[in-house]
């Protein structure tokens, strides 16, 4: 990469990952650019405009959790421009590198040993233009339910009377859509999904649509007050007869995939995990004691055999 874009985490601690980058700049002649926001938190590199640094990089490394990676992909909506994951969260379904694995990463894209991994997202024309690469949720603002009536392709499909309503992409089907019942759309799969948390009247399960179909939510006269969220960040409210317009667009963003095999492995155990009834800290309590005290003498990040 000629020209490297960094989106950090504002506070978690990432420094190790942007010495590491910096030294991979410094021997390779590569620039490396911050978004002007967030030119205090890695004053090394050049600051440009936020609005400037899909523009002006080759690829950009995303440094924090899941969140943090979301935000850099709403950045390159629609730019040919590739997004590399470091892992400095804690479950991380779309980071893929762990911070000691930084280095190797890097030399291997140079190798260009790596693919290319297509993400699809929500666009939404009302009630203003938003990119969500996880989710759109709809959820009820203080008393009473959310009721909304579903047009899909200006056919009436339904209402909803519920708590929230989420529109998910194959992506965000494993996070909020997941939790509230609804099913896990394939990476590859060119579809949304609509799903409603915790239904009282009207539709009950989870609807899947296809990658040309338009959906339109109307917040009806009988409902609470509507806020709206995407991917996870509060992004305004909707009042009674508001009005929520999303489509699928693809290949909307570029994710750097090292190893998608060992990555889809990965992220099937922690989807696996989530179904369990116990904290981490109480699996622990699962592991025959010779194993953990084989577990806790083993150098971070290494499991002895």
């Amino acid at each position: 990469m000629g020209t490297i874009g960094l989106v950090v985490h504002p506070s978690k601690p990432v420094q190790s990952s942007v010495h590491t980058i910096l030294r991979y700049a410094r021997a390779h002649g590569s620039r490396v650019l911050v978004q002007a926001s967030q030119a205090a938190l890695v004053p090394e590199a050049e600051a440009v405009p936020d609005e400037e640094l899909a523009e002006q990089a080759d690829g950009i490394i995303s440094l924090g959790g899941d969140g943090t990676m979301l935000g850099a992909l709403r950045l390159v909506v629609g730019r040919p421009v590739p997004v590399l994951g470091v892992n400095h969260g804690n479950l991380g379904f779309l980071v893929e590198i762990p911070p000691d694995g930084l280095a190797a990463a890097l030399e291997q894209l140079v190798r260009e040993e790596f693919t290319i991994e297509p993400h699809s997202c929500l666009v939404t024309t009302e009630p203003a233009e938003h990119a969500a690469f996880n989710d759109l949720v709809l959820a009820r603002r203080g008393r009473g339910a959310l009721s909304v009536d579903l047009t899909v392709n200006g056919q009436r499909f339904g209402y909803y009377r519920c708590d929230a309503v989420v529109v998910a992409t194959p992506t965000g089907s494993t996070a909020y859509n997941y939790a509230a019942g609804g099913p896990v759309l394939s990476p590859s799969a060119p579809a949304l999904v609509v799903t409603p948390v915790a239904p009282m009247a009207g539709v009950s399960r989870p609807i899947v649509l296809g990658p040309s179909d338009e959906v339109r939510l109307h917040v009806a006269p009988d409902s609470a007050t509507a806020g709206l969220e995407v991917d996870g960040t509060e992004a305004g409210s909707l009042a009674v007869d508001g009005v929520l317009t999303a489509h699928l667009l693809q290949d909307a963003a570029r994710v750097v995939r090292l190893s998608a095999g060992e990555h889809a492995s990965r992220s099937r155990v922690k989807l696996s995990l989530l179904d369990l009834p116990l904290r981490p800290d109480q699996l622990l309590d699962l592991v025959p004691e010779h194993l953990r005290k084989r577990l806790d003498q083993a150098p971070p990040g290494k499991w002895k055999s």
